[in-house]
């Protein structure tokens, strides 16, 4: 503490309680731009969700069930911007699941003489 804040404690709690309530605020702010930012561009989110997890399922499904490869190997065939799109398999089923958090998922599913379909859209 410099000497004023030590003859004056209230003023250097004074300090802190103004700081601490201006990072509120920003972090309000902050939080409050990305939540207008989400509504406003529902719509294309959602629907590159859709398409990314579709692709991603498709051709990960014929990787794992018809090529033979594990998913994680599988794993690396995604686009680039695909990195938030997560597989999970289903080996009994013969199946893949890609989800975007929060937004959509899609699984296909491997049919003999077909190779892999994507299971239909809800919605």
């Amino acid at each position: 503490m410099t000497n004023s804040n030590r003859a004056n404690p209230n003023r250097a709690n004074a300090k802190r309680s103004l700081g601490s309530r201006l990072g509120a605020w920003l972090l309000l702010l902050v939080v409050g731009g990305i939540a207008a930012a989400a509504l406003v561009y529902r719509e294309p989110i959602e629907g590159y969700a859709q398409v990314g997890t579709s692709y991603a399922a498709r051709v990960a499904c014929s990787c794992r069930f018809v090529a033979g490869r594990s998913l994680e190997d599988c794993a690396k065939d995604k686009l680039a911007g695909m990195e938030l799109v997560t597989l999970v398999d289903d080996v009994e089923a013969k199946s893949v699941t890609a989800r975007f958090p929060l937004v959509t998922d899609n699984t296909a599913t491997y049919r003999e003489g077909y190779g892999c379909v994507l299971e239909p859209w809800e919605g």
